[in-house]
C-alpha cells in the first residue's frame, strides 16, 4: 500500500560539496601547470613558413657557463661542424658569425622540417665535440633556436649586414675601436662576395684565412644569391649594424 499523497516527497537533489581550501571553480592555483625549468626563453609558438625561396636568419645561444666561443679550439670545433653540414641538399648554411655567447646563421631549406632537422644535426655535433673538448657534460645551447624568415631583398641585406658585421656591433658596445678595413675572422666575411670594397689581406691572420676551406655553401635562392644586391646594392665593410630586426 502506497503512502498518502501528503506524505510523498520529491527526491532530494545531490548536495554540492566543496573541497578544503577551494575558492570557487577554476582560477589560478600556486604551483599549477607545467613545471618551469628555466631552459628556454624562445616561445613555443608555431614556426614561420619556410620555403626554398626564402632564406632564414637563425640565432643559436649557448649556456652562460661556456667559455668564449670565439677563442681557440672551441671556435675551430664550431667552424669544423659548419664545414661538415653547411652544403646539404635539404639544409644549407650560406653565411655565419660566431660571437662570444651565440652564433648567427643565414640558412636555406625547402621547408621548416628540413631546417629543423639540419639545425638539430648541427647542434648535436657541436654539443658532442665541445663537451668532449671541455671535459664536461650536459646541454650546450641555452634555448631553442630563433628563426626569422627573410622574404624581401631589403630583409636579406639587413640580415647579411647584421650577421657579417656583428663583430663591429659588439666591438662598438665594448667601446673598442677597430680599423675601417677590419673584417671578422670568426665569420664567413672572408668568403662573402657581396662587399663594396676589396677585402684587405695585409695582416697575417687575414692571409691565413685564404688557405682555409670555406664553412659555407653557395646560395641557391634568388633572394640570397642575386636579389638583395640587385635591389639594394652591395654591403660596405665600414658599416656597423644596429639592433636585430624584429622577429616575425
Amino acid at each position: 500500500m502506497s503512502p498518502p499523497a501528503h506524505r510523498r516527497h520529491a527526491p532530494l537533489a545531490p548536495a554540492q560539496l566543496s573541497l578544503p581550501g577551494s575558492q570557487g571553480r577554476g582560477g589560478r592555483r600556486p604551483g599549477a601547470g607545467h613545471p618551469k625549468t628555466g631552459r628556454t626563453k624562445v616561445a613555443h609558438r608555431s614556426r614561420p613558413r619556410v620555403t626554398r625561396h626564402t632564406p632564414v636568419h637563425v640565432t643559436l645561444k649557448v649556456r652562460p657557463d661556456l667559455p668564449n666561443l670565439r677563442r681557440g679550439a672551441v671556435f675551430r670545433l664550431i667552424r669544423g661542424v659548419l664545414r661538415e653540414v653547411c652544403d646539404g641538399d635539404a639544409f644549407r648554411v650560406c653565411n655565419f658569425t660566431v660571437q662570444a655567447t651565440h652564433v648567427h646563421l643565414v640558412c636555406e631549406a625547402p621547408e621548416a622540417t628540413a631546417l629543423a632537422a639540419g639545425l638539430h644535426r648541427l647542434e648535436l655535433r657541436v654539443v658532442k665535440r665541445v663537451n668532449a673538448a671541455l671535459d664536461r657534460h650536459g646541454r650546450v645551447f641555452a634555448e631553442r633556436y630563433h628563426a626569422r624568415v627573410l622574404a624581401t631583398p631589403r630583409e636579406v641585406k639587413n640580415a647579411l649586414r647584421y650577421v657579417l658585421l656583428n663583430g663591429r656591433k659588439h666591438a662598438a658596445q665594448r667601446g673598442q675601436r677597430i680599423g675601417p678595413d677590419w673584417f671578422d675572422p670568426c665569420s664567413s666575411a672572408a668568403w662573402f662576395d657581396g662587399w663594396r670594397e676589396r677585402l684587405p689581406w695585409r695582416e697575417p691572420w687575414m692571409r691565413a684565412l685564404r688557405s682555409q676551406a670555406p664553412a659555407t655553401a653557395p646560395a641557391r635562392s634568388w633572394l640570397l644569391s642575386i636579389g638583395w644586391r640587385e635591389k639594394c646594392g652591395p654591403l660596405s665593410l665600414h658599416e656597423t649594424p644596429g639592433p636585430r630586426p624584429a622577429a616575425t
